[in-house]
């Protein structure tokens, strides 16, 4: 029989790889690790608790018992990730030199190399309080202008240096947090996970630190182009193009999709989630677990 403590982690363990199974991502030993479920352990417990035969193996991969096959399906997508990563690396610098943005993060799956065959470039960036908007407006133009060359750029989700701290303290969020990886703006970047150090209670192996962060270049003319544009929009004028910048891309979001409870907007917040994949996501791993859970007891029994 295993000690409470022993079978704790062992549950912790499940959970972490459930979790990433969701997404058809089966992890590694050190990734078990990092992302551990709400147990905090050292990285030679999680490699003992590893060999127990609880998951199945793959080379280096560990998987839920009969989802081996996904451990092919994530060569597959890190090979197309690691293609695309250069050119996301560079979108998102040039993203750091528009006005008012200050960080910029690659999230979503392009961040842990797990891109399927429709690939979005998603970003989550950082501005200036009281710029939210306008620096979504020149985001939004990039990002059409990038269409043109079959790249879509995804940013949903911008926050301005006021509203570092997360409302939200769960799973879903903390593994966003942890697994997003700046591109610019690092010190902002490590200012946002000493705001939301909670993450350190659902994911206690994680710290606050990035599973990678990118080799800044200096960017001389972007950082001239932005300081002029800020210059130019000051003031008065700024501040009445951020109103207008706001009230015309709520109407447009509005009328495209709608409303949606994952939704966030406000002068220090767009968070524009319309298609419910925290929900969707939620809702899959309970549901997992719980099947998990009746195993795990008939086992025991």
């Amino acid at each position: 029989m295993l000690d409470g403590s022993t079978d704790k982690l062992l549950w912790a363990v499940l959970q972490t790889v459930t979790y990433s199974d969701i997404f058809d991502y089966p992890l590694t030993a050190r990734e078990v690790h990092r992302y551990l479920t709400g147990v905090k352990a050292t990285f030679e417990e999680v490699a003992l608790s590893l060999e127990t035969g609880i998951l199945g193996r793959v080379g280096e991969y560990f998987t839920l018992p009969g989802r081996e096959a996904i451990s092919d399906i994530r060569l597959q997508r890190e090979k197309r990730s690691r293609e695309l990563l250069p050119t996301a690396i560079r979108y998102g610098r040039i993203l750091g030199g528009l006005p008012y943005i200050r960080m910029v993060a690659l999230t979503g799956s392009l961040a842990v190399l797990n891109v399927s065959k429709n690939a979005d470039f998603d970003y989550m960036l950082v501005t200036s309080p009281g710029r939210v908007w306008t620096a979504r407006a020149f985001a939004v133009t990039f990002g059409r202008i990038m269409r043109l060359f079959g790249h879509r750029i995804c940013v949903n989700l911008l926050v301005s240096e006021h509203a570092l701290p997360w409302e939200r303290h769960d799973l879903y969020t903390a593994r966003e947090i942890c697994q997003m990886i700046p591109v610019t703006g690092v010190n902002v970047y490590q200012r946002l996970r000493v705001e939301n150090a909670w993450t350190e209670d659902v994911l206690p192996n994680a710290k606050l630190s990035a599973p990678n962060i990118i080799q800044m270049s200096d960017r001389n003319t972007l950082r001239t182009i932005q300081y002029l544009l800020e210059l130019i929009l000051r003031g008065r004028l700024g501040s009445w193009l951020e109103r207008y910048a706001m009230k015309l891309q709520l109407l447009r979001m509005t009328r495209q999709y709608g409303a949606s409870d994952e939704a966030i907007f406000s002068v220090d917040i767009c968070q524009a989630n319309f298609h419910h994949h925290r929900r969707g996501t939620q809702e899959a791993f309970q549901s997992k677990l719980a099947t998990l859970g009746a195993a795990r007891e008939a086992t025991i029994a």
